[in-house]
């Protein structure tokens, strides 16, 4: 009997016992955000996009500081789901895209699986991008019972198609389709409605219409504040888009806005569970994907400053992410509170599954552990180390041990491992500019308290802290200018060895200096990839061009036996 069998069996037994029934179990709703920024929300310091509701819930819940994703969108879904580092999945390389004939493996049991045993319902809503080229491989297959949204990695936000383009051996593979679902049919009539709001509204009807007998799992995974298609990067509504005139650079301005109805759904959805007398019993997570897009790459213009790096690569901007956990069920002297515990993407898995009253004990071969202990009453975390991720295809690993970290190999030839300023941009007097003009201005507790998610916390009862400056001072990073004689990185020469708690910003390489710690990581860096599978990527499939199926994307592996019929 395997593992996932033992654990049915188990469940099974409790419930003809009668115990499952006496339990209470919370709603877990997981708020994913794409390509969002570590200094794109103002519970971190920043002062040019207001982000209230999300500050609302920083600030009354848990700030997770020391929180970690993969640079990419693909490997850190796959963590999310199986509580497994990629390379354990072979989910480790580069994103799906709509031509791959792969996708996260039939073996691996999901974190909505597990949660089904307890009794939940489970939906989602917005991205999948965990494979579709079979139906086998998406979300209803994979312990959702609904999902509306996208299986590929971007779409445009008002057309919902999606633009690939791959260099073949032979010829370019340009893909070109539409891309929005309920279930499995597509759903023409979301064409032409901003997609942020178009799944906020559906993660409203799932709330509104959910059977409160059962406990919820709703997983909203945005596509804000991803760029869009080449030729329209950055969208939002107009009227969004003037709110923030004073935002010189047109592109942050867009993406201003973009952030901005990205808070807005975080406030209507808990206004939802908030109708629907569901907050009191409720846990809340919010997270970014993975580091932010800054200065243009991939026509996008987050920030993460000030850390290093970008989306896809190795450095503290490219992983370590955006996140909270709020909950009523979190005990009052513990919220409003930064968390500085080590806690990887990986980790949610277990910590969701204890939350839900699950024994994590009965968890088997997850890489992640259950911070649940830790987030109730402080208790020391069992994490000592994060993975960032190993990629021999592209000669880059990433791993940080307590508060070392060690940076083996770089992307993109080291052209993305710079800084870049508060508003996402590379010039140094922007970035004086910008600081000149928005620090030092304090949390707006009005604003806060007048957001959605603001009035419904402050109906149950919960206070957001009253030294809102402290706890901004202690979710903020500053590093301060680059030390003249701090010894420089060159990742594609050696490695790089940097003290994470003195300097977040990763100025100083320290590896001559401390030999032995910096051995030590390259050993558990070998050690690791001694157990990592070969990356599922597969050569493009002509056939997934949706061309062939009504401008679609779609599961056309499903039709092979018809292909030489149809065409």
């Amino acid at each position: 009997m395997g593992h996932f069998q033992a654990i049915i069996f188990s469940v099974l037994l409790l419930s003809a016992w009668g115990f499952t029934t006496q339990i209470q179990r919370p709603n877990l709703v997981f708020i994913l955000a794409d390509d969002f920024g570590w200094n794109d929300v103002s519970f971190h310091g920043s002062k040019q996009i207001p982000t209230p509701n999300l500050d609302a819930l920083a600030f009354s819940g848990l700030i997770l500081q020391n929180y970690y994703v993969t640079p990419l969108c693909t490997p850190s879904r796959s963590a999310l789901m199986t509580g497994k580092h990629p390379i354990h999945t072979g989910m480790q390389h580069d994103v799906l895209y709509g031509y791959s004939r792969y996708g996260l493996p039939l073996s691996e049991t999901t974190l909505p699986d597990y949660l089904r045993l307890l009794g939940y319902r489970n939906h989602i809503v917005g991205k999948w991008h965990l494979g579709h080229y079979r139906s086998v491989y998406t979300p209803l297959h994979r312990g959702f019972d609904s999902h509306y949204g996208y299986w590929t990695g971007h779409q445009d936000y008002y057309d919902h198609t999606a633009v690939e383009w791959v260099r073949m051996a032979s010829e370019s593979l340009n893909a070109w389709g539409y891309d929005m679902r309920r279930n499995n049919s597509v759903d023409w009539s979301a064409y032409g409605k901003y997609t942020t709001t178009i799944l906020t509204d559906e993660a409203r009807d799932v709330i509104t219409k959910h059977d409160v007998s059962s406990p919820l799992f709703l997983y909203i995974a945005h596509l804000a504040v991803h760029s869009a298609n080449p030729y329209s990067p950055l969208q939002a509504p107009e009227e969004t888009v003037k709110m923030f005139s004073n935002i010189e650079d047109l592109q942050r301005r867009r993406y201003a806005a973009m952030v901005h109805e990205l808070d807005v759904s975080v406030g209507k959805i808990m206004k939802a569970l908030g109708d629907k007398n569901m907050l009191q019993n409720t846990v809340i997570i919010f997270s970014s994907d993975n580091g932010g897009p800054a200065a243009g790459f991939n026509q996008n213009a987050a920030s993460n400053w000030p850390l290093k790096g970008v989306k896809n690569t190795p450095w503290e901007g490219g992983v370590r992410a955006a996140g909270l956990i709020w909950s009523p069920l979190i005990p009052e002297d513990r919220r409003g509170r930064v968390m500085s515990n080590l806690m990887d993407i990986s980790d949610w898995l277990p910590t969701l599954f204890e939350a839900a009253g699950g024994d994590v004990a009965t968890l088997k071969g997850l890489d992640g552990v259950s911070h649940w202990s830790s987030i109730l009453y402080d208790k020391p975390s069992a994490r000592h180390h994060v993975l960032h991720n190993i990629d021999d295809q592209l000669g880059y690993a990433a791993i940080r041990k307590k508060n070392w970290k060690l940076v083996k190999g770089t992307t993109y030839g080291g052209s993305w491992d710079g800084w870049y300023g508060p508003s996402g941009r590379m010039n140094d007097s922007c970035i004086h500019s910008f600081n000149s003009m928005d620090d030092p201005s304090p949390i707006d507790k009005k604003q806060l308290l007048k957001s959605d998610a603001g009035r419904h916390i402050s109906r149950l009862g919960m206070s957001m802290t009253n030294n809102l400056n402290q706890l901004l001072g202690d979710a903020e990073i500053k590093c301060g200018e680059r030390p003249v004689d701090a010894h420089p990185c060159l990742p594609l020469s050696a490695p790089c060895l940097f003290d994470i708690d003195q300097d977040p910003c990763e100025y100083n390489n320290l590896a001559d200096k401390l030999p032995d710690i910096a051995n030590d990581l390259l050993d558990l860096l070998k050690w690791y990839n001694s157990t990592a599978v070969a990356p599922l990527n597969t050569q493009p499939d002509p056939m997934s061009n949706p061309k062939y199926w009504n401008y679609t994307f779609t599961n056309w592996a499903d039709f092979e036996e018809t292909w030489n019929f149809l065409f």
